[in-house]
This record gives structure tokens, sequence and C-alpha cells, in this order.
């Protein structure tokens, strides 16, 4: 796990800005497709509240609602003019600790698991928030939380597919997918 904290760190610290995101001027609901890293992450949450929900049921929807609605704090923060650091970096970031969450089968309790998620989201909100078109707040928040939405319910769906068929190994090879697109996301940068 030491080993992992480090070559995160690592890859962190060389991170520059996502160049994933090809145009500003995507509706809500389009714009957490247009990036692997939001992709990723978003699909990451619902694999990890998957895989969480089965010690602890509720987790399967408590994890994604933390994350909706920090994303929405996320977003609020970004468009009042707040400044937040770093935000492409944790972006990646999070693709990194999720899928390495998943592959290292760390099942935490719901409430440390809905912080690690709600803190991403922040960062993912903001992103969006920043990339908005000038007009249609609401409906631009709107249709990226029901994007967003829909892609934590794939993530969700398919951890409990895997979870029946293949077991804890089957979510390992998940995370490390997680995690190998992170890989391809900085290597694209």
């Amino acid at each position: 796990m030491i080993r992992t904290i480090c070559l995160t760190t690592l890859l962190l610290a060389l991170a520059g800005p996502a160049s994933a995101h090809p145009g500003h001027e995507v509706s809500g609901f389009l714009h957490p497709f247009t990036g692997i890293d939001h992709l990723l992450a978003m699909v990451g949450v619902g694999m990890w509240a998957a895989f969480l929900a089965v010690r602890k049921p509720a987790a399967a929807l408590l994890v994604p609602a933390a994350f909706l609605a920090m994303m929405a704090m996320g977003a609020a923060a970004g468009f009042a003019g707040i400044k937040l650091p770093i935000v492409e970096a944790v972006i990646l970031g999070s693709v990194f600790v999720i899928g390495g969450l998943i592959m290292a089968a760390v099942r935490l309790p719901s409430a440390a698991a809905m912080a690690i998620a709600g803190l991403f989201a922040v960062f993912h909100g903001y992103a969006h928030a920043l990339e908005a078109p000038a007009s249609d707040e609401r409906t631009y928040i709107l249709g990226f939380l029901a994007a967003t939405t829909l892609l934590q319910a794939a993530g969700l769906g398919l951890g409990w597919i895997v979870l029946r068929a293949v077991g804890d190994l089957g979510m390992r090879v998940l995370g490390g997918v997680v995690m190998a697109g992170g890989v391809l996301v900085l290597a694209t940068n």
C-alpha cells in the first residue's frame, strides 16, 4: 500500500492539465462523457459502492449520493468564482485512488467512503462549472448530475454483475482497469 501511495503521489506531481475535455460548449449531460478521467472516476465510484455494499448494503446509495451532493457543491463554488488549486491533478488522482481502493479490495465504513468520494466530487463539480457555457447554469448542472448518476449506476451494475459472476478477484481486475485508464490519461497529457 505504501508503494501505491508513493507512486500515486509521484504521478500526481507529474500531472498537467487534462486535455480530455475537448470543448466548452458541450451540454451539461454530455460533459461527463467527454473526459475519460471523469468517466473513469464516476463509474469507479459506482463499482466501489457495489463492492462496499456486499457488507454494508446502504453504501450502494450513500457513496454515490455523497458524490453527487459534493459535486453540486463544487459546481456552486466554481460558479461563485471560488478558486481551487490543482483541480486537474486531484481529478486524475481520483481515478488512481478509486481504482486503487477497488484493486486493493479496501472496504471502509460508509462514512469514510462517502468522505473520500465527496472530496473528489468537489473537484469534479468545480471543473464542470469552469467549463460551463455562459448561459443556463441550472440546466447545465442538472445535466451533468443526471449523467453522473447514470455513470455511477452503470458502475454499480457492473460491480454487482462482476461480484456475482467472479467475486472479489473480478472487482480487483476492474480496479486495475480504472487505474490503467488513469495511466492512459496521464500518458496522453
